[in-house]
């Protein structure tokens, strides 16, 4: 009795720990990014607090703030609690309109042919047309994107973004709001960039980033990468790759499709963001908000730690960097940003 009492018992015990196990899996699966799973060490010789930035603008986005988008004439920022799109005119520092969506912003914001595109993730997945000159929404097109942490591009004549886990790079002409071509590219594929003529596809499920001709939809290559590569860059004639398996940054020539170069970031796990701009590589994660890459050199030049992080942009003399967590966006003036 003794005996089969205890053996009942450990069952018990085993039973309830998979199904805490499970429950905490799928909480984590959910979560658009995770902090404090993986470690980060980051490149510790070049590191300095990120409180030693004095950002001279901070907003307020919502629950949470993901997702930047820098234009012209504007900055926009994708949030929660309520799911908005805010426009920020860089001039005054101030929010000039919010723009409320059927769903969370879950897979980039990109800006073309007079609108800004936003995919939304929940139970009517779809993309959200807003028209920049007046602020509103002008379609929601029943295209839905693969999945959170993906991307979305805009190119030649189209708009170009994952639609399904399988590896479906749709199309999308913006003149009649539908696709209009769909091309195979590597199952687990969900980042899309359009550079110089070509479309690359980041590949987190097969390690590559694919590239496709912009004007057939023929897939040119396929380039063997870092692990679970996720967001990309285009600049300095290369395309820069967030590996999140191992937190480097792979560097593949536009020209040759050759990778020239992985950079030791320390930065791996789920979340981030990568850019291109003031002749540097920028990356973002939590805990480590903030990485500058020296282009010249292939090496980090200096990284800020600290809380906050997630999304990052440059343009009009700052760096935009938001903090998922705390809902909010900062604008850093770039000449607090030394590269050496």
């Amino acid at each position: 009795m003794l005996i089969n009492w205890a053996s009942r018992s450990m069952i018990s015990l085993l039973k309830l720990f998979l199904l805490l196990l499970a429950g905490n899996g799928a909480v984590l699966a959910q979560a658009p990014a995770t902090d404090g799973d993986v470690p980060r060490p980051g490149i510790k010789e070049v590191q300095v607090p990120f409180a030693s930035l004095r950002p001279n603008a901070t907003f307020k986005i919502g629950g949470t703030a993901d997702w930047v988008l820098v234009t012209e004439d504007a900055i926009w920022v994708a949030g929660t609690k309520p799911y908005l799109v805010q426009r920020i005119d860089p001039r005054t520092n101030r929010i000039i309109a919010k723009v409320r969506l059927s769903g969370e912003a879950c897979s980039g914001i990109e800006f073309g042919f007079g609108s800004v595109w936003v995919p939304v993730c929940g139970k009517h997945p779809a993309l959200v047309r807003i028209s920049a000159l007046t602020n509103r929404v002008t379609a929601t097109l029943p295209i839905p994107p693969a999945g959170a942490e993906g991307g979305i591009a805009s190119g030649g004549d189209s708009v170009w973004m994952v639609t399904d886990k399988n590896g479906t790079l749709s199309r999308i002409d913006p003149a009649a709001n539908k696709v209009r071509q769909t091309i195979s590219i590597p199952a687990g594929s969900y980042n899309p960039l359009f550079a110089n003529g070509i479309i690359w596809v980041t590949g987190f499920d097969t390690n590559v980033v694919t590239s496709v001709d912009d004007s057939s939809g023929r897939v040119l290559a396929s380039i063997a990468v870092g692990p679970k590569p996720r967001f990309l860059a285009a600049g300095a004639g290369s395309i820069w790759t967030l590996n999140q398996g191992d937190g480097t940054i792979s560097r593949v020539d536009q020209k040759s499709s050759k990778v020239t170069a992985t950079i030791r970031v320390g930065i791996p796990g789920a979340g981030g963001d990568i850019c291109f701009g003031e002749d540097s590589v920028w990356t973002t994660v939590f805990e480590v908000p903030l990485t500058r890459i020296n282009v010249k050199t292939d090496k980090v030049s200096r990284q800020w730690i600290g809380h906050g992080g997630d999304s990052v942009r440059l343009g009009h003399g700052s760096v935009w960097l938001t903090d998922y967590h705390r809902g909010l966006l900062w604008r850093i003036p770039d000449n607090q940003l030394p590269s050496e």
